[in-house]
């Protein structure tokens, strides 16, 4: 896949050149506020990898994250306000797989894997907060459990 930078502020972006076959997403890129860069990029790195997600680019205090097919996260160091971001998981397996290993990188349980039905029937997800006390979700949407 060819790559072009794009300049934002303090941010380059990295993304896919050219029509990306009629996808379209609702957000293309978010930062996220981190206090202590090194620690927080080593910890996403790792959390993140359960779900495909590598590192892109790294200019300065702040690292892109790549899905394969957008760097559609960046962490930077900045002034931190905690917010809550989710990532759609590829399976229950992955949401799992998500959730211990940040919990294992140091990450507090804010919510084990499982089903929340007040959500919709088939929304599987587990919670963590970071360093910085960011609610951190991974969703898998289980469409055998439509109501």
């Amino acid at each position: 896949m060819d790559l072009v930078q794009i300049e934002c502020g303090r941010v380059v972006h990295l993304l896919p050149a050219g029509n990306r076959s009629g996808v379209s997403e609702v957000i293309a890129h978010t930062h996220l506020h981190v206090s202590d860069y090194a620690r927080s990029k080593a910890f996403y790195e790792t959390v993140l990898a359960t779900l495909g997600y590598t590192v892109s680019m790294e200019v300065g205090e702040a690292a892109g994250f790549f899905d394969g097919r957008n760097t559609d996260l960046w962490v930077v160091k900045d002034p931190v306000v905690p917010t809550h971001i989710a990532f759609e998981a590829a399976s229950r397996e992955a949401v799992e797989a998500f959730y211990s290993t940040a919990l294992d990188a140091g990450a507090a349980d804010n919510g084990q894997p499982g089903y929340r039905p007040e959500y919709w029937p088939g929304y599987y997800a587990a919670f963590v907060l970071d360093f910085d006390g960011h609610n951190i979700e991974a969703v898998w949407y289980d469409h055998g459990k439509e109501g």
